[in-house]
């Protein structure tokens, strides 16, 4: 499979529905979760869709300061002048958001949740209940669904916990959590190639997804596929 590592991937096809991935890793185009994002995002273009594929290290993003302007003087618009205004308007005009991430201490970058944090302006100063949980309301009704790329160099299926709690709110559509993510980019030809063929059903993903707004009982399983034994693994890492 090509791997697209271009800093920005933006395409128009003859199609309605936008993908856009916001990948939070520090490496940006050079990471392991651009790999799987990438392969997505081919999937999705290859069913006609718009695509983005935008690093949020090259945004300059301040922290949210929690001074609720955005609720109560300027509805739906941050007091803060930055480059989040600009993704937020590519967030609202996509059709499936994709959160990307590599698990740093348990969870997602702080790129990723200072992006995330900044989406306040789309939430509403009223309480929402629901299950016994409680919840900002949403300015707007979501009409988006919702992709989760994460990827740990650790194997274990484990180190996604808490990333799978924190993302639990948005109601995913898909998540795709690849563990001994330092597999992703191996040079060796063996390891390639069932990388290869683990990103061939990430890929498949990302047209069903565009197409059909889910994807197939068979896709879910290819994508829970082992790329190497557990012992193999730590001793392939621990190689350097």
């Amino acid at each position: 499979m090509l791997r697209n590592t271009n800093r920005t991937l933006s395409v128009k096809l003859p199609s309605t529905a936008k993908v856009t991935v916001f990948n939070g890793s520090p490496a940006g185009c050079n990471s392991a979760t651009n790999v799987i994002a990438s392969a997505f995002l081919k999937g999705a273009m290859s069913a006609g869709a718009e695509t983005e594929n935008i690093f949020l290290g090259d945004y300059h993003i301040t922290q949210c300061q929690g001074c609720f302007a955005c609720w109560f003087k300027t509805p739906g618009k941050c007091a803060m002048q930055d480059d989040m205004a600009q993704l937020l308007q590519k967030y609202n005009e996509s059709d499936i958001v994709c959160f990307a991430t590599p698990v740093y201490t348990w969870n997602m970058t702080a790129l990723l949740k200072n992006f995330v944090d900044r989406l306040a302006p789309l939430k509403s100063p009223k309480i929402k209940a629901e299950n016994g949980n409680f919840d900002l309301q949403d300015s707007k009704a979501k009409t988006q669904k919702f992709v989760i790329i994460s990827n740990c160099g650790f194997p274990g299926e484990n180190n996604f916990d808490v990333l799978r709690a924190a993302v639990a709110c948005c109601n995913p559509s898909l998540e795709i959590y690849r563990n001994c993510g330092k597999l992703l980019k191996s040079k060796k030809p063996e390891i390639a190639k069932t990388v290869d063929r683990w990103l061939n059903v990430v890929e498949q993903a990302g047209k069903e997804m565009t197409i059909q707004g889910k994807i197939s009982e068979i896709t879910a399983k290819d994508l829970n596929m082992s790329l190497m034994s557990i012992p193999d693994y730590i001793a392939y890492i621990q190689m350097g």
